[in-house]
Formats: C-alpha cells, structure tokens, sequence
C-alpha cells in the first residue's frame, strides 16, 4: 500500500505504532496489519514489543521500516505506477 509506505518513510527511522500508523493512513487493522506482517517476513520492515507505559496497559508492537524497506520504499514511490513489479503485495 502506498499510503502506508509513505507514512514508514516520512517517520523513519522512528519506530511507530500500529494505531499511530491506521490513524495516518486511514487503514483498518484488518489491512494494516497483515500488511506489516508481510512486509516484515519479507524483511523490510522490523518489528518489536514496546513495554507500557503504563501499569495495566498491554505491549504494543511498534514497526519501522529496515534499511532494505527504505530503499524499497523510495523506489516504490518514485515509481508513478506504484510499487515495483513482483511485489507481494497490492500497491
């Protein structure tokens, strides 16, 4: 998707939370996470638990896009036709 590429590039290398990024790109959990999931296996975006911040609350997983997913990333937008051929994933 190319709204959520955008939003992984514009914070990067800032570390963004699955909430944060539906709130920026107007994705429901039931796309955006499956696409995170994806682009993860594929090794362009990394994710990590969060600890809460507060007592009670559960972790969260937060993502950023890998050195690979940048590049890919930059390549995919530049690219008027969207993302790359091959790609996994609709753009």
């Amino acid at each position: 998707m190319r709204i959520l590429l955008e939003q992984l590039l514009a914070h990067a290398p800032r570390l963004q939370h699955g909430y944060e990024l539906m709130k920026q790109t107007g994705l429901s959990s039931g796309t955006l996470y499956p696409l995170l999931m994806r682009m993860a296996d594929q090794g362009l975006v990394e994710a990590e638990w969060q600890a809460p911040l507060q007592p009670g609350r559960p972790a969260r997983h937060a993502y950023r896009l890998t050195t690979g997913g940048a590049q890919f990333a930059r390549d995919a937008l530049r690219d008027d036709g969207g993302a790359p051929r091959g790609v996994p994933f609709p753009a």
